[in-house]
Parts: C-alpha cells; structure tokens; sequence
C-alpha cells in the first residue's frame, strides 16, 4: 500500500527540502577564512602605513631623487605613474569598448569569427605579463619605432625607436584589453531588448542605437572595466622594464618619446639593487604608500563618477 505524497507548493517547500545540517560548521568555516583574510590584509597595510608614513613630506612628493635615490623626493614617479596609467586609459578604453560592441551587436555568437576572437581575448588574459613586456620592445619598439626612424629621420640617434612613454603606455593597453572587453559586454548583456527594439522601431539606425542607447547604458560596466584596468597597470612593472622605465630620471617626461620613471619600478629598483637597503627603506616604505593611496584615488574619482552615472540613470 502506498502513501500519497503531498503536491510540491510554495507553502510546504521547506518540508520537502530540508537542510541536512544546521550550516554552522559551513558558517564558522566561512567566518573563519574571512578572519584569515581579513588579518592578512590589515597586517600587510599596517605594516606599509607604520613605515611609511614618517617619510610623507611635502618635499618627498614635490622633489625629484637625490644622491641615486638614497634622499629627495618620487615627483618624477608620480608624474610618471599617472601619465603612464592615463595614456594607457585613452588607448585602451575606445578599442576595448568598440571590440565588446562588435561581438555583442554585429556578430552571432556561433559565427566562426566570433569564436576566434573570443580565442584570441582568452589567450591574451592568460598571458604572463613579462611577454607582453619583450612583444612591446621588439613590435613598438623595434618595428615601429624603429620603421619610423628609417623612414622619417636620419640620425644615428633612434627617436622612437627606443624605449619611450607611448610605447610603455600602448603595451599596458595591450595587457589590460581583456579586462576592458569583458566588462563592456557584461555591461551590454544587462541592456533590456526592448529598448533596442523600441529605438529601432522609432526608425533610428544601428549607430544611432549604439551612440544613443547602448553605450549611456552600458557607460557605468565601461568603467568598472577602465577601473580594473587602472588597477592592473598601475601595479605592473614586467612590461615596462622594457619599454620605457628609466631607474633614475629627476626630469619630467614632456614628450611621447621620453623616458619616465614609474612608481612601481621605482619601489622594484630600490628593493631589488640598492647599494644600502637599510638607508633606503624609509623612502621604499612611503613609496608604496604612496602608490597605494595614489590607486585608491584614482578608483575613488572612477567609482564616484559611475555611482553618479547610475543615480542619473535611475533618476532618468
């Protein structure tokens, strides 16, 4: 003889799915790798803030390097980082955002060509970020750089082709293009249809849909994926090793062409080949605190204006 069983409703879901256990075992693992986490981060941050922030000065951060960086200030780092990572910004963004545009609205996802690019981006992502760095000194620099000397100077000094700003800038493009891709078309996949169909049906074209609509939609994704690459370049040194670093410039760069010196080549240099680790670890120490709030700043500017792009968006 069987029992009838009850019909599966809202009201008696809990009954047929019960949890086998309470979840504080699962809680308490969780809490605890929180803990963990949470621990190590605010060790590695005290202990950056508790060395470095005696070495703060309005001098350390307005003056150029002295004695081979043993005193004076990371002016030229600064000035270089930020040029470096807006450079960087202004190539990679466009290019990042028109290739999410193209896969997501002009190709079909089964098409072969789609499925190569796809290829392609997935590649690049799992790339180590030192071949990026020999792929920028022998495509920007050497074919590039130096086509445009043959071509258009003749002087025995290289112009372009020599490691440069531009160059660096272009091959951090070149690294953070995935990031930038991804999060535009994640972007774009939250975009209802019917606002696309509802602007088509009002007889504006594919451009106009894109101009128009799509991309003030998709504009808060865009910068989250411009925030990640920010994140990204600031913090690598591999790539630009070779492409423009200088270890010691107390100059500015005032062209594309020119050298720079980068924050975190600058704090690699030091840790890495100073003559007196000792001497030099207070300006080590208010070097990467200044890198890190300098990054912390630049998320702030890029989340305060997506936040405010999506109020906007709301209140619209």
């Amino acid at each position: 003889m069987t029992t009838a069983t009850k019909p599966l409703t809202k009201d008696n879901l809990s009954e047929h799915f019960k949890p086998k256990t309470t979840g504080n075992i699962p809680r308490g693992l969780t809490f605890t790798a929180v803990l963990i986490v949470s621990a190590i981060l605010a060790v590695i941050l005290g202990n950056i803030i508790w060395g470095g922030y005696a070495t703060i000065s309005y001098d350390f951060l307005s003056s150029p390097p002295e004695n081979g960086m043993e005193g004076g200030g990371i002016f030229p780092a600064i000035f270089g980082t930020v040029a470096l990572v807006i450079l960087m910004s202004i190539a990679v963004v466009p290019i990042g955002v028109m290739t999410a545009i193209y896969l997501h609205e002009y190709t079909s996802p089964l098409s072969k060509t789609t499925r190569l690019i796809r290829v392609a981006i997935n590649n690049l992502a799992g790339v180590p970020s030192i071949v990026f760095g020999l792929f920028g000194l022998g495509f920007f620099i050497g074919f590039i750089g130096g086509g445009l000397d043959a071509i258009f100077y003749d002087s025995a000094r290289p112009i372009w082709g020599q490691p440069a700003i531009i160059w660096a800038s272009l091959t951090l493009s070149l690294l953070t293009l995935p990031v930038v891709i991804v999060s535009t078309e994640e972007a774009l996949r939250t975009i209802p249809e019917d606002i696309k169909n509802a602007s088509y049906a009002l007889g504006a074209t594919k451009l106009q849909t894109i101009r128009k609509i799509i991309i003030p939609q998709a504009l808060p994704g865009i910068l989250t994926g411009a925030i990640l690459a920010v994140n990204r370049g600031a913090g690598e040194v591999a790539p630009i090793m070779f492409t423009g670093a200088a270890y010691y410039l107390p100059y500015l760069p005032t062209k594309l062409n020119d050298q720079f010196m980068e924050m975190g080549y600058h704090i690699y240099v030091m840790a890495t080949q100073s003559p007196d680790i000792e001497k030099t670890k207070p300006i080590l120490y208010g070097t990467v605190l200044v890198l890190l709030i300098l990054t912390f700043l630049l998320n702030f500017i890029a989340i305060y204006m997506r936040s405010k792009l999506r109020r906007r968006k709301v209140s619209s």
